[in-house]
């Protein structure tokens, strides 16, 4: 997992997560929530295999795209919570979690172009996504 370690911080979660709650839930052990982290980009970069993951989740805060931003730590947030009973919140987290997936899902497809830096082969030619299928089949009627 190269570079996941600048793609979010334990710090930068606390815009989806309370500095206290975090405390509670990861008990001074900071690991929890780092192992929390690096789950959800795992999960985020199986659904973005077209794309240049190495660029993706190796950028630096600037140059991170912010939307995937905010869907990686939604995922991250809902694996960190689910070590808790904190019942009133998980409902919220876990709609958050599927619509994260839901996103990542339709980049997967192509149905959402996400503005990442997409794939390069070996001549430097970005491989992008191909979709393909056929029009539906029609009948006929004599």
């Amino acid at each position: 997992m190269t570079h996941t370690a600048m793609f979010i911080s334990n710090e930068e979660m606390k815009t989806h997560l309370y500095a206290e709650n975090i405390s509670v839930i990861q008990r001074d052990d900071e690991t929890i929530l780092t192992a929390a982290i690096q789950g959800a980009i795992v999960e985020a970069k199986g659904y973005l295999k077209a794309y240049d993951l190495d660029k993706v989740f190796g950028s630096i805060t600037g140059e991170r795209n912010p939307l995937l931003l905010i869907w990686v730590k939604d995922i991250a947030t809902w694996h960190f919570l689910v070590l808790c009973n904190a019942g009133h919140e998980l409902k919220l987290r876990q709609d958050r979690y599927d619509r994260a997936i839901a996103w990542l899902r339709g980049v997967q497809k192509g149905d959402i172009d996400p503005d990442l830096p997409v794939k390069e082969d070996e001549n430097g030619t970005g491989t992008g996504i191909i979709k393909f299928g056929s029009n539906p089949p029609r009948g006929q009627h004599f």
